[in-house]
């Protein structure tokens, strides 16, 4: 599997975020994904991508939702965003797409218990 520094991972959220959102600028910067990417990296949950820092503050609330989800998926959860936000976030919160991110790691097969990376 591929290490990757966190520059290198930084740099490829940056790139995959552009190609993805080519022309909606609003939705290349969300820090709420990108958090919650970062963080999952950051605790070992990404196949391929070593635990490490990579810029989250410890107490991201973003980081923590998706590590959250992360645990729940792997535990045998539903992927599935309005399970997973009621599960992890408090009643009213609005979601910004950290559990998308979440569920688009699961299906691809890349979300890993910390100790399996």
């Amino acid at each position: 599997m591929l290490r990757h520094s966190s520059k290198d991972i930084r740099s490829e959220w940056d790139k995959t975020m552009n190609k993805t959102f080519p022309e909606q600028p609003s939705s290349r910067s969300k820090a709420c994904p990108r958090i919650a990417f970062l963080g999952l990296c950051e605790d070992g949950l990404v196949k391929g991508i070593a635990k490490g820092s990579y810029g989250v503050k410890d107490k991201s609330i973003n980081k923590k939702y998706a590590i959250d989800a992360a645990f729940l998926i792997l535990n045998g959860g539903e992927a599935n965003r309005s399970y997973l936000w009621k599960k992890v976030a408090p009643e009213g919160k609005s979601h910004n797409s950290q559990m998308d991110v979440v569920i688009a790691l699961s299906e691809a097969g890349l979300l890993t218990f910390p100790d399996n990376n």
